[in-house]
């Protein structure tokens, strides 16, 4: 390297660096440390000291986490550079653990990842994240590109299901269709490692569901079938440091799933749920992601009376499960949501919400706001092959009026998937 480009480069970080610490200093003036001094304050002189040796004299390292533990995870991503030991801390497992339960509960780290079909090609669709806080605008809406491990880039994908700030994601083969590569994406860092190959091949008909298990400190995905046509097909799980699918056992009554109204398992409670019939009886199936335990959840006794019921889906919300379904009826679209107030009492499913519109078809709830409204994917009686954002109220103002593949709640997370395998 010339020293021109080495003058270059130390010049591009210094640059960077410069602009990490005025951003920081905008964000800690906002925020007022434990002896009531203004943080920034103490980072009126940063650019004459050694960051580091300003950091540990003004902040003791607990307060100094906890300050960082509640800023957004983009510019935690820039402040990296601001010094090596601040690196370090934001790298750290128990940091990105603590972010996150700090996130889960901040408005403005609630995020929605959305698939678009291209205008000129249905086959080819776009990734967009959308805030979900009412104080964030259209604006702020974001085009993702995908940190794709493999070559070519993909033209495609599919979202399974989202966990943590991270989604188990479908890339097909540009060349075979039905070869597709399974990846674990982050998509707030741009992160993504390669999942191993499925042991037996999955259709349209299978759902994913993404979960943590505090028990043993791992990530695990859980991958079952629709089975309802005699496929004797097992379902498989992967726990992401042991690096391979294992099949596990049905369910020892028979459950065979039922998951026309579903797009990935629910998990709450470290828990994976879906809807699950044996010999005409209809049930929430649970499926305990540590010791690998099935039970059942009782469904509200408005759908037990119901003849037909491939139009029901189970969903979280708040943290709790949730039963919905769409029923039609001459003409007459009806659209009814439970939530469990005591997981696993049958006795407490609470209607939350009813909605007869004869002009949306197939309601799936999506996220719930802090004012009790429901955010849900349809479609519409005009285009029933095309699928819009809505909420209780009208349309989703913070996402514009054009048709989706799909859409998932998530909460950003620092995350990384490269380091979960390990």
């Amino acid at each position: 390297m010339t020293q021109k480009n080495k003058n270059e480069e130390k010049l591009a970080n210094n640059t960077e660096k410069q602009v990490a610490i005025t951003e920081l200093k905008a964000k800690l003036s906002k925020l007022i440390i434990s002896d009531g001094e203004d943080a920034s304050q103490n980072f009126n002189n940063t650019n004459q000291m050694d960051v580091d040796r300003v950091a540990c004299h003004h902040f003791q390292e607990e307060i100094l986490m906890e300050i960082l533990s509640r800023l957004p995870v983009q510019s935690l991503l820039r402040f990296k550079c601001i010094s090596s030991v601040w690196k370090t801390l934001i790298s750290e497992p128990y940091f990105k653990m603590k972010h996150l339960d700090w996130a889960k509960n901040d408005q403005g780290s609630q995020k929605l990842l959305i698939t678009r079909p291209c205008p000129n090609d249905n086959n080819i669709a776009s990734m967009y994240c959308c805030p979900l806080s009412p104080v964030q605008l259209i604006e702020d809406i974001q085009k993702l590109k995908l940190d794709f491990p493999l070559n070519p880039k993909p033209w495609h994908c599919k979202i399974h299901c989202c966990c943590d700030g991270l989604a188990v994601i479908e890339v097909p083969d540009i060349l075979d269709y039905n070869r597709v590569t399974l990846l674990l994406w982050n998509p707030t860092t741009r992160e993504s490692i390669v999942l191993p190959a499925l042991e037996s091949t999955h259709d349209a008909e299978s759902r994913f569901g993404l979960g943590y298990d505090s028990t043993s400190g791992d990530y695990k995905i859980l991958h079952i079938y629709q089975d309802d046509r005699d496929y004797k097909l097992p379902h498989e799980i992967l726990a992401l440091k042991s690096g391979s699918w294992r099949r596990i056992d049905k369910h020892p009554r028979g459950f065979s799933s039922l998951m026309f109204a579903m797009q990935f398992l629910a998990f709450v409670h470290a828990t994976f749920h879906w809807i699950g019939t044996s010999r005409n009886c209809f049930a929430v199936v649970s499926f305990s992601i540590s010791n690998e335990v099935y039970g059942e959840i009782p469904l509200p006794e408005e759908i037990t009376r119901l003849k037909i019921k491939n139009c029901i889906g189970v969903s979280v919300l708040e943290g709790m499960l949730c039963v919905y379904l769409n029923s039609y009826i001459w003409r007459n679209a009806t659209y009814k949501l439970w939530v469990l107030k005591e997981y696993g009492v049958k006795g407490s499913w609470t209607t939350l919400l009813t909605i007869q519109d004869r002009s949306i078809f197939k309601i799936v709830p999506k996220y719930r706001f802090a004012d009790g409204e429901l955010l849900f994917c349809c479609s519409t009686e005009e285009f029933l092959a095309q699928r819009k954002f809505r909420t209780t109220s009208g349309p989703f103002v913070s996402w514009p009026e054009h048709a989706v593949t799909d859409g998932y709640a998530f909460t950003e997370s620092l995350m990384s998937p490269k380091s979960l395998t390990n």
